[in-house]
């Protein structure tokens, strides 16, 4: 199962940096003019390489912050408000201030919100606005961790609304102040004080037409049915956004170019996918293409390359470059091989795109490099001009976006080129056999655990089986590899709904198990363990399914 000879070497610093500074040019915010330019320019770099191109146009509901500021005893603070915040009315909100330190729901526990305005210690989050909107409150504010004011989509639905889902929607105004203006608003109310504080937010929701651009490239020889690869990352930006995620889209044509001047050698084919509203709707523009496109990707999509904010200067740190299990060796691979890093890896998180979960695509990647060790840096490690105006040509290193793309590259082309698609099941199986014997060891022999863990031993071995043989049909194989994932990837990273996005919200791994873990922490012999077994019931037979269907799936890999 080796792939041909990996390209990487052929990455063009030069060729990435002249299409950054084009795509510099443009601010992008979701649904403007400004941001259709900016991409119409990528989708002639595409056409160059010999894509076929689509530009779609489609209804996202995206928010964009306008002016803010807070009136602190009148005295008028410079502020930014955050998509998704309420707008305030025109004489502005007011309300007591409370203090709730890291927005966390242990913080918010036991204090009185309602009608008041929580003062919250770094970034505006989905979880720290929904507590805020739960708790009664009509306000937020954010103090940060620097003089810097990041912005942040502070709603926890993921994607586009839907009636279901309206209703979770923030209900605070929402703004972010420097960290000195917050530290001394913070210290007069710890003082005991109750300055007059007005919050004033302009911020523009609704309905907007979005473009998503589509390049495609079959492998030769294929048919419009065959399997693909799909390589994605937004296009639209805070301001410029030159990091955040020009770069990635400039990598994105790298990789697309070198891939389709040795097309020869794929045995599947590559879709690039490059999406509006991830900053402004919350994933709305792959949310809704994951859901317009469901069928085609459940059937030929064989794994998702999510590429965002390459090349950072002083981002020289790439340990933790992340993939769902199955796809952790091939991350591992290309990290360790292009920089000669140790890879540590880590759980594919609620960002990034990852619309595609509940159909059952493994993924990897998003943000490949981070800060280094003791650099100035975002909470999540990125620069600290991260969703600032600061955010230009400047902060992006051409070495370390060659090296990005370079491991950006390998894992594509592999996954282009392998003789079979390098998904290790036995991975993803052994890290739910890990889960299960915690589990097992909390619960003893309150409730059967067996057949789940006989299952995931069955999934395992049946993996290995196919990973130690050439097949004969290398097509039937990768679909009975992708088959596989169907039943694997919606319980590892959802409830285990196909149809339906989970929030963006951090999940637990294998979410699936969520009852047991419940059950675990009741009483043995109490009501809330005999509660609690009704439901954990169900969520081991929704897992053994998922088991027996991957394990017959892994048998006809095996087999072909």
């Amino acid at each position: 199962m080796t792939a041909a000879v990996n390209p990487t070497g052929a990455v063009n610093g030069a060729r990435m940096m002249a299409d950054l500074r084009e795509i510099a040019r443009w601010v992008k915010l979701s649904g403007t003019e400004e941001e259709a330019e900016a991409l119409r320019f990528i989708e002639q770099r595409l056409r160059d390489a010999g894509f076929r191109t689509e530009l779609i146009l489609h209804d996202a509901y995206i928010s964009l912050p306008g002016p803010a500021h807070v009136e602190v005893d009148n005295a008028a603070l410079n502020a930014i408000t955050h998509s998704f915040s309420r707008p305030s009315p025109a004489a502005g909100v007011t309300g007591e201030i409370v203090h709730v330190g890291n927005g966390t729901a242990a913080d918010f526990a036991g204090k009185d919100l309602a009608g008041g305005i929580a003062l919250i210690e770094g970034m505006a989050t989905p979880a720290n606005a929904r507590l805020a909107s739960r708790a009664g409150a009509i306000g937020q504010i954010h103090i940060s961790h620097q003089e810097h004011r990041h912005e942040m989509c502070i709603s926890p639905v993921w994607g586009s609304p839907s009636p279901t889902t309206l209703p979770e929607l923030p209900t605070t105004v929402a703004v972010t102040l420097s960290q000195s203006d917050g530290a001394a608003l913070r210290e007069r109310v710890l003082r005991g004080e109750r300055p007059r504080v007005v919050i004033h937010a302009a911020v523009d929701t609704g309905w907007r037409k979005t473009p998503l651009l589509v390049a495609e490239l079959d492998a030769p020889g294929t048919g419009a049915d065959a399997p693909f690869v799909l390589l994605s990352g937004h296009h639209d930006t805070w301001y410029y956004g030159v990091m955040d995620n020009g770069s990635a889209n400039a990598g994105m044509l790298e990789v697309a170019r070198i891939c389709a001047e040795r097309r020869a050698q794929w045995n599947r084919g590559l879709r690039l996918c490059f999406w509006s509203g991830h900053s402004h709707g919350r994933y709305s523009g792959s949310a809704w293409y994951a859901d317009t496109h469901w069928d085609e990707l459940d059937r030929r999509c064989v794994a998702h390359v999510n590429v965002d904010s390459l090349g950072g200067i002083d981002a020289s740190e790439l340990a933790h470059a992340a993939a769902m299990t199955e796809l952790g060796h091939l991350a591992r691979e290309a990290v360790e091989t292009v920089t000669g890093q140790p890879h540590r890896g880590g759980r594919k998180a609620r960002n990034s795109d990852e619309s595609f979960g509940g159909i059952g695509v493994p993924s990897m990647f998003g943000i490949i490099s981070e800060q280094a060790p003791g650099a100035v840096a975002t909470r999540n490690n990125l620069g600290w001009w991260w969703h600032t105006p600061h955010d230009t040509l400047d902060k992006v290193d051409e070495a370390n976006l060659v090296r990005d793309t370079r491991v950006l590259a390998h894992a594509v082309w592999r996954l282009l080129t392998d003789v079979v698609v390098p998904l290790d099941h036995a991975a993803t199986a052994e890290a739910l056999l890990a889960e299960l014997a915690l589990l097992r060891g909390r619960l003893g022999e309150r409730f059967d655990l067996s057949v789940l863990i006989a299952a995931a031993e069955r999934v395992r071995d049946a993996s290995r089986a196919a990973q130690a043989r050439t097949p004969s049909d290398t097509l039937r194989a990768d679909r009975a590899l992708m088959r596989a994932s169907r039943a694997l990837v919606p319980v590892d990273y959802t409830e285990g709904d196909r149809f339906a996005h989970p929030p963006a919200l951090p999940l637990p791994a294998w979410p699936v198990l969520q009852p047991i873990r419940a059950l675990a922490a009741t009483e043995a012999g109490s009501d809330a363990a005999r509660f609690a077994t009704v439901e954990a019931t169900r969520a081991r037979n929704r897992l053994g399914l998922a088991l027996r269907c991957a394990a017959a799936a892994l048998d006809a890999a095996c087999a072909a």
